[in-house]
């Protein structure tokens, strides 16, 4: 058994103090590993099935041919947390390459480090680099989100980043859910792409609609869980949006 509880690093950042801990659940027999900005809890590793699922949901709906290296699919993530959502991106051997944008440098050092599991995967697999930056800005901006390759437009783009599109970590995050900043989002996307984004909040008519005019596709999965913490089964949203395919855009 590993010690109770331990603090693995502690940082103030210009969002807040973000902090990593480690402790032992008795619960479920085994380490958590979990990342809090203040008082916040942004990721647990206790509960990971809906970034996992939304991934392979994802990469499932993707179509159209490789990438311009001719070795696969072309992924980003917005948000690297604790790595289950892009450690499960590269488990699909039909990816070819993977962009990783985190806005925090902690959390990229936290996985080079091997401070968190899934550190040692996503740093030795050729396929994947980690990009310190604001994915947000980095849709808008004209270097893209792939800093070596600022024209490149990608398969799946999938994002864990706020807690919803309502609850958000930041309010400047608000535009990107709007229609103008999905639609700058869509033109990141090949034909045929797929957005996916996580919610801890039921499914959201409103901004499904809001997909809607934006996608040639879009809804809502729900993805449940058992907790045991509360007794009770749990869920989460994913939302799946797609662009036109090639012979309609």
């Amino acid at each position: 058994m590993s010690v109770r509880f331990e603090e693995l690093d502690w940082r103030p950042t210009p969002m807040g103090v973000i902090s990593l801990r480690r402790r032992w659940d008795p619960l479920f027999r085994k380490d958590v590993h979990e990342i809090k900005l203040d008082d916040d809890f942004l990721m647990s590793s206790l509960f990971t099935v809906a970034e996992v699922e939304m991934a392979r949901l994802a990469l499932a709906e993707s179509s159209g041919p490789s990438g311009p290296s001719g070795t696969g699919l072309d992924v980003a993530v917005g948000g690297l947390g604790l790595g289950y959502t892009a450690q499960t991106v590269l488990e699909d051997p039909d990816v070819g390459s993977l962009v990783v944008v985190e806005a925090l440098g902690e959390v990229i050092e936290w996985h080079e480090r091997g401070l968190i599991p899934a550190g040692a995967t996503l740093t030795a697999d050729p396929r994947c680099r980690l990009v310190h930056g604001d994915f947000f800005a980095m849709v808008d901006s004209e270097s893209g989100l792939d800093p070596e390759a600022a024209d490149l437009r990608f398969h799946a783009v999938i994002v864990d980043i706020d807690h919803s599109p309502r609850h958000l970590l930041h309010p400047g995050h608000a535009g990107f859910y709007r229609p103008e900043g999905l639609r700058r989002l869509a033109g990141r996307l090949r034909p045929g792409g797929v957005f996916a984004l996580w919610s801890n909040d039921p499914p959201d008519d409103d901004f499904t609609a809001v997909l809607a005019e934006v996608f040639a596709d879009a809804r809502a999965e729900v993805v449940a869980f058992p907790n045991p913490l509360q007794e009770r089964e749990a869920t989460n949203t994913v939302y799946l949006a797609t662009t036109a395919p090639a012979s309609m855009a």
